[in-house]
């Protein structure tokens, strides 16, 4: 259990936090949000010890192993299982202790200890992790040195989870990760069998991954049991009351100060205007809540082109004369909204530069409308701003002779306003920075826009924002995300690239994603193959019935599930008078969570039968 009592912490004079507090208890995951800036990375340092709080105490169960990514791993000779494998920095050295003790009493120590923390499958769940991250078996062989710093952040991230930490606190993680590997951490971490308290803003991860939302706002913390989606909704609604009290008390406010100032004067009225004056002054004023700062974007429209604006027959292309992607097949209209699916390595790259002109066709045959305008985002444009420069000198070097004035316009059209127009790209924020990127790549108004991981640096707000310009939009999409929100509100076709290849894919995310998360399951052994007797009417609806059954089972587990979360939410629980309570709940919580997983694992199971009987 993490306890944090009223802390304070301030940073250059400005505070961070001032007396706050929460309680995660033993085993939850948690979402931590809040607007970028509020102190959510500051958090999670004051957790680990790396800063000494200004008041307050943060508490954690002695002994309790704290693990997160800071940085890459160094750019070695070890081979990336090998990496991994010395993350657990206990296996590591018992097995080296292995090798040299002598005396007969440590030797059956260390045994007994190695094959407690199941030492000997290490190795097999070293490699699931890194598969899972998006490295075959031939890439976990190669040293570190031979992966870029991206890549070598995966592997960190590996050995984190390897090593199996009592507190795993996780600062953004899927900025480096494909959607195949974002979505394949939803999936672990939903399954960790410690406490996570993660730090993000895809707003998937935070409904699929965890099951609380720890919320930073104006320098206090507030825990909410539940996923993300029902955090906005009670927050929301806690906002409209909030507002409408501030409301009705200002009313009550000025109607106390008119009497006061009509007959204040008159001396027949003059006791009851003091009443009322001293009414006044011992209001405890509601603050109405501040209106969340608007995050926009505001593509500029282009003017319509005839379809195709881009038609691929034949295509062939690559690099150096060795072919990537062939046999493409490929049409693009301007109403058309694209996402790109596809493990990393398969080609999405290759195919936004070679639709946005930046590599050619070795074969085949490429059309484009003669009057096509293409926008291209990508990540490493971020980086390439100059830090030296304004936001505005930005806009100047690529239109020169506009006035200053309209420039600004088109700044605060993307939510860069005057305070940040003549501020230093070096001093933005890394969401500022994505911003004034994607206002440079729209500044001509595309008939097509190509867009590589648009949201990384941008908080949730600013992804809502996103996804409203883009709907908006009159223009061509390609979208490269692993933000499933992003993809699943934008995008109406799914291409799928793969096998040296690009194929539309005619499911949907939902089942996009139930493919890759079988696809990593354990492979069971194989049966002989015996030609199923096609199941009578009752057999069938007797599967039926137990589907039913297993539903109704996991809908009411789930319902004791949220109890017992608003119950552990309670911050009184967790009062010393109180911490046999709070035991036996956490218990509770506990046998709930174990019946819940063995019941969804029965409908699981009733439901594949279901599957087999009516399809056979």
């Amino acid at each position: 259990m993490l306890r944090i009592d009223s802390i304070a912490y301030s940073v250059e004079g400005r505070p961070l936090f001032e007396d706050a507090s929460a309680t995660i208890p033993e085993g939850h995951k948690v979402g931590l949000v809040g607007p970028n800036g509020a102190g959510k990375t500051t958090l999670f340092r004051l957790i680990r010890g790396e800063l000494t709080l200004d008041n307050g105490e943060i508490s954690l169960p002695s002994r309790a192993r704290i693990g997160g990514v800071s940085q890459e791993v160094p750019s070695s000779e070890t081979s990336l299982i090998d990496t991994v494998l010395e993350a657990d920095t206990e296996r590591a050295a018992l097995m080296a202790e292995a090798e040299t003790a002598t005396d007969a009493h440590r030797i059956a120590e260390v045994q007994t200890r190695l094959a407690d923390i199941d030492a000997w499958s290490a190795e097999a769940r070293a490699s699931t992790i890194l598969r899972g991250l998006g490295f075959d078996d031939a890439q976990q062989k190669q040293p570190c040195s031979a992966f870029s710093g991206g890549w070598r952040m995966r592997v960190a991230l590996a050995g984190v989870l390897f090593a199996q930490p009592d507190m795993l606190l996780l600062d953004e993680p899927t900025n480096y990760l494909d959607l195949e590997g974002a979505l394949w951490l939803e999936s672990y971490l939903a399954r960790y069998p410690h406490t996570v308290i993660v730090i993000s803003h895809d707003r998937g991860l935070l409904n699929r991954a965890v099951g609380s939302i720890l919320h930073l706002e104006d320098r206090k913390l507030t825990y909410y049991g539940t996923p993300y989606d029902g955090f906005a909704k009670l927050r929301a609604e806690k906002r409209a009351q909030a507002a409408a009290m501030a409301k009705k008390q200002d009313q009550r406010r000025a109607h106390l100060q008119s009497f006061v100032d009509r007959f204040r004067a008159k001396a027949s009225k003059a006791k009851q205007a003091q009443s009322r004056l001293k009414m006044i002054e011992r209001m405890d004023m509601i603050t109405a809540p501040e209106e969340a700062a608007k995050r926009v974007f505001t593509f500029a429209q282009p003017d319509e082109l005839s379809p195709p604006i881009i038609n691929i027959e034949g295509g062939v292309t690559g690099y150096d004369g060795k072919p990537v992607l062939s046999r493409l097949n490929l049409r693009i209209d301007q109403d058309d909204r694209i996402a790109l699916l596809g493990k990393n390595g398969q080609g999405k790259s290759t195919l936004s530069k070679l639709l946005s002109d930046r590599l050619p066709l070795m074969d085949g045959h490429m059309s484009r409308s003669s009057k096509l305008r293409i926008g291209y985002f990508a990540q490493h444009q971020v980086d390439e701003l100059h830090l030296d420069e304004t936001p505005i000198q930005h806009l100047q070097r690529e239109r020169p002779g506009t006035p200053p004035a309209k420039l600004r316009a088109q700044l605060a059209s993307f939510g860069l306003m005057a305070a940040q127009a003549e501020t230093v790209v070096g001093r933005l924020s890394g969401g500022q920075k994505a911003r004034l990127s994607l206002l440079l790549a729209t500044l001509d108004a595309p008939h097509l826009l190509i867009l590589d991981e648009p949201t990384n640096h941008l908080d949730i707000e600013s992804r809502e924002a996103l996804v409203e310009a883009l709907t908006a939009y009159s223009g061509a999409v390609i979208l490269v995300s692993h933000d499933m929100h992003l993809l699943s509100m934008v995008a109406d076709r799914l291409w799928l690239v793969g096998d040296g290849t690009v194929k539309p894919y005619e499911d949907d995310l939902d089942a996009y994603r139930a493919m890759l998360l079988s696809r990593d399951a354990p492979a069971k052994p194989a049966k002989p193959v015996e030609k199923p007797k096609r199941p009578s009417r009752d057999q069938i609806l007797d599967l039926r019935a137990e589907v039913r059954k297993c539903e109704d089972r996991v809908g009411k587990l789930e319902d004791m599930r949220e109890k017992l979360a608003k119950k552990l939410a309670d911050p009184s629980l967790y009062e010393d008078s109180r911490l046999g309570e709070l035991e036996t709940w956490n218990k509770k919580y506990a046998e709930v969570m174990d019946g819940l997983h063995k019941a969804e694992g029965l409908w699981e199971k009733a439901l594949e039968k279901l599957d087999t009987a009516e399809s056979a």
